[in-house]
């Protein structure tokens, strides 16, 4: 596989002449990571973020808070089940390929709720400007969870753009994704990453993926046991850092990016109340 800087970007033109009036992605524009220095830390969610940087925080399974010096928080591949406190997220990402990835009953509070599988044969098509954040999704298709064959463009991978830096999240990848996919996602400073290697990509694969990309720092994710994060982590070794923290949150900006490939393993904590509730 050619890494993601060779694939060529006029794959992704087609069709643009009828969305002009979107706010342009430049994940898409600019194809080259942006060398850093070291990634900040902090742990208190409560507290703001800093100008031009984005706190990432692991829930659990495949959920992630992303937070912004705005105040937006979004939560990926949200199921209902955050944890017990009194956040209500600003946007949700869903996919369906398994019930704890999603929930037919989001909270009413929530603004945006984004699925990303469509309707009626129709993938879905998200490209939510925020202002501060985009977020935008590229479509994959996922194995029959009724065995045999493959649901059409069933999954998302989302993609938010803020602060310079450009987040993806893969959901529930089954299959690696084409050129064409590729080009349409663009850069990833950060990939949030299933390496469970049977329910998602096996391991060989989503290594190939996550080599393809050459992202910054990559945040696994959807692991069920230290068997399977060990086995990814010694496949990925030889090309990339790895850092093991005692945290549940990154603050990363632009400017602390490190200069080479990272894999940040930060521990699963559920959203809870200031005052424990």
């Amino acid at each position: 596989m050619k890494p993601l800087w060779a694939i060529p970007i006029v794959l992704l033109l087609a069709g643009a002449s009828s969305a002009q009036e979107r706010r342009p992605s430049h994940c898409i524009a600019l194809v080259e990571n942006t060398p850093g220095l070291e990634v900040i830390w902090r742990a208190a969610l409560s507290d703001p973020v800093p100008s031009d940087t984005v706190r990432l925080s692991y829930i659990d399974h495949s959920m992630y808070l992303i937070q912004t010096p705005g105040g937006l928080d979004v939560v990926t591949d949200y199921n209902g089940h955050p944890g017990g406190g009194v956040l209500v997220p600003d946007v949700v990402t869903m996919n369906h390929a398994h019930s704890s990835h999603w929930t037919a009953n989001p909270d009413p509070a929530i603004l945006h709720v984004l699925e990303g599988w469509g309707e009626f044969d129709a993938p879905a098509a998200h490209h939510l400007d925020l202002g501060e954040m985009l977020v935008r999704n590229v479509t994959t298709d996922i194995r029959s969870r009724f065995g045999g064959g493959a649901e059409r463009d069933g999954n998302s991978i989302f993609i938010f753009e803020v602060a310079g830096l450009c987040l993806g999240h893969l959901g529930h990848l089954h299959h690696e994704p084409t050129p064409e996919q590729y080009a349409a996602i663009g850069r990833l400073d950060v990939v949030m990453a299933p390496i469970d290697g049977g329910m998602t990509l096996p391991l060989p694969a989503m290594i190939r993926v996550l080599q393809t990309f050459q992202s910054s720092l990559v945040l696994p994710m959807h692991y069920f046991s230290t068997t399977s994060l060990a086995a990814f982590l010694s496949g990925m070794e030889e090309e990339f850092l790895i850092e093991r923290r005692s945290e549940g949150s990154i603050e990363v900006s632009l400017r602390t990016l490190p200069s080479r490939p990272t894999i940040v393993v930060l521990q699963r904590a559920y959203l809870w109340s200031d005052d424990g509730d």
